[in-house]
């Protein structure tokens, strides 16, 4: 009851009596609704109709509408932002139609602040060019008089019609402006109705009124641009191209001083713009008296011309091309013509007897032809050192001679970079090269990936190849990454494009598989290679490295090929400026390891597998490093002087620092037999003496079968005098087949995959920075907790220890991330021998050791415990002295130019080692342990 009492009393009454306040509430809560739908019915229907009437500011009428719009945002009937900007447009009287329709072409995202901006500015110009600027507007006269035409010379032609249209709506008058015709107050001369009634009875006017007033003397060649002209007027005849004259009394133009001016004749005028084009002003009235030339907009507009303002600027465009363009002057546009256009009719004005002037010394256009189409800026330079008088650069807009003359190619700007791997591809073919390749390859071709830079080339006879390297392409790389290329980007070369005539384009094979794929085919335009420039940038590169690999070897020219993969090969690894990773990155996701590479053309020796192999036989055969196998893990080989010229392995060992040369033959090798009498003991104890001949043993160790073989050339053994007696024990290998170590490319080392940064630079900019930066923290509070060095001034005459950081991802048993470690060691190879260290020796122990614990652990069923000392080195005190420079990023504030002494043995030195076994040897033994002597 008490909420009920607190309800107006007006609406008390309609609410049902309930003794839940639940139920009370709801009651209010749905009547509440129902007002807000009323609400935001009313004030849809408001912002839809309403008008600007002149009766307020600009600025007042758009807060309305802006308000209304915030107010069905709250009542949950949101306006769309250009649905807002439309109704505000169509809330304007008439007199705002060219401004709409220049908003509309010019703007392609409506905001509702810029037009209110916009309004405001229009609302003052509207204000301002009251008396300034020319109107006009047509009237119907009594019995469409008007509507004839004399037909004199032309008489199976269609007599002109005038378009009319409306007086435009002006701000209505305050009370205290009188009109100056009837002397009444509330309303203008223009809006009169007396006046408008005199006009009606005494003149017959049918054509047009015409408003002139302040305006200055103007050159009879410049037209005007008039958005409120429902016609062409021209004072002159010259220009026209048809005209038709008009009997006395037809047609009159009114002066603002109410005296009749006839209009003489009526035709088509060409004007001649600026940017070359030809403008033909249909139905162009000529009335001589008039002080200028006027066009009317919407005699343009009705014809297919669209138009933009702003910024001091008018451009005119036909199906979207520019054709024209204008600048303000006094308040309106002026049309730019053309140079020789101006001048003709200058000199024609002139000939009839116009007093003007026939040249403006002045003009800026004037003197930029006169000193042989110079550049704005060198004229403007001139002014400024006073060797020209100031110009009047309105003039000075475009130049059509100027384009013809010093037009060059567009540059590329502003490229879009794709976004995902495969979305455009770039392709290029290079070639014929003078010289075939290995193969008789003449030409290469190349596959770019836009977003990572990635590439794939292959080598090619003949063009028409081109399409089967596509193919095989699409099906690798469409298959591993599991996505499908969507562009092609090639030049317009008949291997991509196909061929072009009067029908268009007949396309080849390569476009005809690209259209069976689905794949968008770009081609760059005809003598534009700049629209392909990542392939054409990635050729270039190419062969700039296959010149400077082939310049540093000794090899064969014809071995360009493998340069050329090498070369390739080695870009997908490296960065480079359009991306911010190495392609190799993006495309696999791996950071590309470069611990494998090897300088291109340098002395290898390679060992082989082969079967036949002597005991003395030489094990590596000499060759050149030449490539990295695309299908296998190794190298390739080039060896001249063996009947495999090319050769891949795993096992070589590359003299990159030493001199280039292929002429060194293996020396052959005679082994003489020897004969000598070695005694064999038997079971009996007897011995026997036999001779012994040295030979081959066929008990050789095993090689790896992914070695290519090399048939040698037989050799004839000796003949055997007595046969020894064979042992019928299962024969091994001297070593066990765990020794046996394989070499691969580091890529495959499970150490390296771990991705860890191999500088500190690296390390604070990887996606793991923060981790490796605690790592580094907390190598260094490990540090200072053993007391590892001083800080002191470098004694004259020391030299000082370089520093860095090295990163690992340890991981345990599992293969389970479990920290990341950090370790700051020092770079102990420039120590000097019995200066900074004198003893390095620690003893190892040997995996028969090993192995034997392991068995005993399993025999006695033993628990087995894994340890990891924690920064073992520092354990171990060290005894020189040795200086080394502080960690980097990390040195003390204030004391950047002292060095570290170190007391430890930190890790890098030479000696570290044998401190940190000192130390560990006597703690271990103070716990009763027994040394191993065995492994010492």
């Amino acid at each position: 009851m008490f909420m009920r009492m607190t309800v107006a009393d007006s609406i008390k009454t309609t609410l049902p009596k309930t003794e839940s306040a639940k139920e009370f509430m709801g009651f209010v809560g749905e009547r509440s609704q129902t007002a807000d739908k009323s609400l935001a019915g009313t004030l849809m229907s408001t912002l839809t109709t309403m008008k600007f009437d002149g009766s307020r500011t600009m600025h007042e009428h758009v807060i309305e509408m802006t308000n209304i719009a915030a107010r069905l945002k709250s009542l949950g009937m949101a306006v769309n932002e250009n649905f807002l900007v439309q109704f505000i447009l169509n809330s304007l009287p008439t007199e705002y139609g060219p401004f709409q329709m220049s908003y509309n072409t010019m703007k392609d995202k409506w905001n509702v602040h810029e037009l209110h901006s916009m309004l405001v500015q229009e609302e003052t110009r509207l204000k301002n060019q009251g008396s300034h600027s020319i109107h006009y507007v047509s009237h119907q006269g009594n019995q469409g008089a008007g509507k004839k035409f004399v037909k004199k010379h032309d008489k199976g032609k269609k007599p002109l019609k005038i378009n009319e249209a409306s007086v435009p709506i002006q701000k209505k008058a305050s009370k205290g402006n009188n009109c100056h015709f009837c002397g009444k107050s509330g309303h203008f001369q223009k809006d009169c109705p007396k006046r408008k009634a005199w006009f009606e009875k005494k003149g017959k006017l049918n054509a047009y009124v015409c408003f002139e007033s302040n305006l200055t003397e103007v050159p009879h060649n410049t037209w005007w641009i008039d958005s409120g002209c429902t016609t062409h007027v021209s004072n002159t005849m010259q220009g026209f191209t048809t005209i038709q004259t008009i009997s006395p009394n037809e047609k009159f133009v009114f002066m603002g001083n109410r005296v009749k001016v006839p209009v003489e004749a009526v035709g088509t005028y060409r004007l001649i713009l600026n940017t070359g084009h030809h403008l033909d002003l249909l139905e162009t009235l000529y009335v001589p008296s008039l002080s200028r030339n006027l066009v009317s907009l919407s005699k343009l507009d009705a014809i297919g011309y669209s138009f933009t303002f702003g910024n001091g600027c008018f451009s005119l465009f036909k199906r979207n091309h520019l054709i024209g363009t204008g600048i303000l002057c006094d308040g309106l546009y002026k049309l730019n013509l053309d140079g020789l256009y101006d001048e003709t009719l200058l000199t024609l004005h002139h000939n009839i007897g116009t007093k003007r002037s026939l040249v403006n010394e002045r003009s800026a256009f004037l003197w930029h032809r006169r000193l042989g189409h110079i550049s704005r800026e060198r004229m403007e330079r001139l002014i400024k050192n006073e060797i020209l008088p100031n110009l009047d650069f309105t003039d000075l807009n475009i130049c059509v001679d100027c384009i013809k003359g010093k037009q060059t190619k567009h540059t590329k700007k502003g490229a879009t970079r794709s976004t995902q791997l495969l979305e455009i591809v770039h392709t290029d073919i290079c070639g014929p090269f003078d010289v075939n390749s290995f193969g008789k390859e003449k030409y290469f071709i190349t596959f770019i990936d836009d977003y990572s830079r990635y590439g794939y080339v292959y080598l090619l006879h003949e063009k028409s190849q081109a399409v089967d390297a596509l193919e095989i392409y699409l099906n690798e790389v469409e298959r591993q990454l599991d996505k499908k290329v969507k562009v092609v980007r090639s030049d317009r070369g008949g291997e991509y494009y196909g061929r072009y005539n009067e029908t268009g384009q007949h396309p080849g094979p390569f476009a005809k598989l690209l259209q069976k794929r689905g794949i968008c085919a770009q081609y760059t335009m005809p003598g534009t290679p700049q629209q392909n420039g990542v392939s054409e940038r990635r050729n270039r590169t190419l062969m700039d490295m296959v010149r400077s690999m082939l310049s540093n070897s000794t090899l064969p020219i014809y071995l360009w090929m493998y340069a050329l993969k090498t070369a390739m090969y080695l870009l997908n690894r490296v960065p480079s400026k359009a991306v911010s990773k190495t392609p190799f990155e993006l495309w696999t996701g791996r950071t590309p390891s470069l611990r494998h590479l090897h300088v291109w053309g340098c002395q290898a020796e390679i060992r082989i597998y082969n079967p036949q192999e002597k005991k003395l036989d030489a094990r590596t055969i000499s060759g050149y490093f030449i490539g990295y196998p695309e299908k296998s893990k190794g190298y390739m080989f080039y060896c001249p002087n063996h009947n495999m010229r090319i050769v891949e392995t795993g096992n070589a060992r590359f003299i990159e620092n030493g001199e280039v040369s292929g002429s060194t033959i293996p020396q052959k090798v005679e082994v003489k037999e020897v004969r000598m009498q070695v005694p064999l003991t038997y079971a009996s104890g007897n011995k026997v003496s036999v001779p012994l001949t040295v030979e081959s043993n066929n008990n050789e160790e095993e090689q790896h079968n992914n070695e290519p073989m090399i048939h040698n050339e037989p050799i004839v053994e000796q003949p055997q005098e007595i046969a020894l007696r064979r042992s019928q024990r299962e024969k091994r290998p001297a070593i066990s087949n765990d020794y046996m170590v394989y070499l691969h490319e580091l890529e495959n080392d499970s150490s390296i995959n771990e991705n860890d940064p191999v500088s500190f630079s690296q390390a604070v900019s990887c996606d793991n920075s923060e981790k490796w930066l605690n790592a580094m923290k907390e190598e260094l509070k490990s540090m200072e907790q053993n007391d590892v060095w001083d800080l002191v001034e470098l004694p004259e005459g020391c030299k000082r220890v370089g520093c860095k950081w090295v990163f690992k991802t340890k991981r345990d048993s599992d293969g389970n991330l479990e920290r990341y470690k950090a370790r700051l060691v020092a770079k102990g190879f420039t120590q000097k021998d019995g200066i900074d260290y004198k003893e390095t020796f620690s003893p190892v122990s040997r995996k028969d050791s090993f192995r034997i614990i392991m068995a005993l652990v399993a025999h006695y069923d033993l628990e087995l415990h894994q340890i990891d000392v924690k920064t073992a080195f520092l354990n171990g005190n060290l005894e020189e002295n040795v200086y080394m420079d502080q960690p980097m990023e990390f040195s003390v504030e204030g004391k950047e130019h002292m060095v570290c002494k170190l007391k430890k043995s930190i890790y890098g030195l030479k000696q570290a080692s044998r401190q940190w076994y000192l130390k560990f040897n006597d703690t271990i033994i103070s716990f009763g342990f027994i040394e191993n002597i065995v492994d010492r």
